[in-house]
């Protein structure tokens, strides 16, 4: 990656994440995106967002915390490990990252036990995702909120079957191998339904273009920001 960035350097984009500057960021993904991977912390469009929209709405890091982190994202862990104000523990049922083997369907954690939870790009893989909010719930303080994000289509209604175990025909369908349903518009209002409250939060849009385009971010990202309901 050293190579990559010596070959980009310029002030044209700038990461906000490590704060390395560049002419242009790497093309990434199965259909190759232009100007997505940062090549110092390898932050993506959707990570260079959360960053911004934990520094600019929230008070993650500067208050005290206890974070639950799913599948931790590579361009985060030492920066949030860092944080003399976070309580930070990562999880995940596979990831070497993460510090704690853990199955999101039953979270080996007490009731109330976390401020903040982050689980990116984690539930289309999952058999039960609402059973994972729930426990997302469980586990949340009262006062407790975090973010779930997931690929979202444009489908009115989310597609799932259980019945397709194929690797190459989940890929068909779902877009990936290992995913096992397809969100539409409806993802937010699924999510409602295990008992936790989800805001679709449109921080993107409150932003200046000239810093989008500066920091290369997704211009139709939806942050959703969920909070311990009822």
């Amino acid at each position: 990656m050293k190579v990559f960035a010596q070959m980009n350097k310029g002030n044209a984009v700038q990461c906000p994440v490590c704060e390395n500057s560049y002419s242009k960021f790497l093309p990434y993904g199965r259909i190759a995106r232009p100007n997505a991977l940062c090549p110092n912390c390898l932050a993506l469009e959707r990570h260079r967002l959360m960053w911004l929209f934990l520094r600019e709405k929230t008070d993650f890091f500067t208050a005290k915390l206890r974070v639950l982190h799913i599948a931790p994202e590579h361009c985060f862990i030492e920066r949030f490990e860092a944080l003399p104000n976070l309580d930070y523990i990562t999880a995940d049922i596979e990831s070497p990252l993460a510090k704690v083997k853990m199955d999101v369907h039953d979270i080996p954690f007490p009731d109330n036990s976390f401020d903040v939870v982050f689980c990116n790009h984690v539930l289309e893989h999952v058999t039960d995702d609402l059973k994972a909010c729930s426990e997302f719930n469980r586990v949340l303080k009262p006062t407790g909120w975090g973010i779930l994000q997931s690929p979202v289509y444009n489908l009115e209604k989310t597609l799932e079957d259980n019945t397709i175990t194929d690797a190459a025909e989940r890929e068909r369908i779902f877009g990936q191998r290992d995913h096992v349903r397809k969100y539409g518009k409806d993802y937010a209002a699924r999510l409602r339904n295990s008992g936790i409250k989800i805001e679709e939060n449109h921080f993107v849009k409150e932003l200046e273009p000239a810093l989008v385009s500066k920091f290369a971010l997704p211009i139709d990202e939806t942050i959703f920001v969920c909070r311990k309901g009822d």
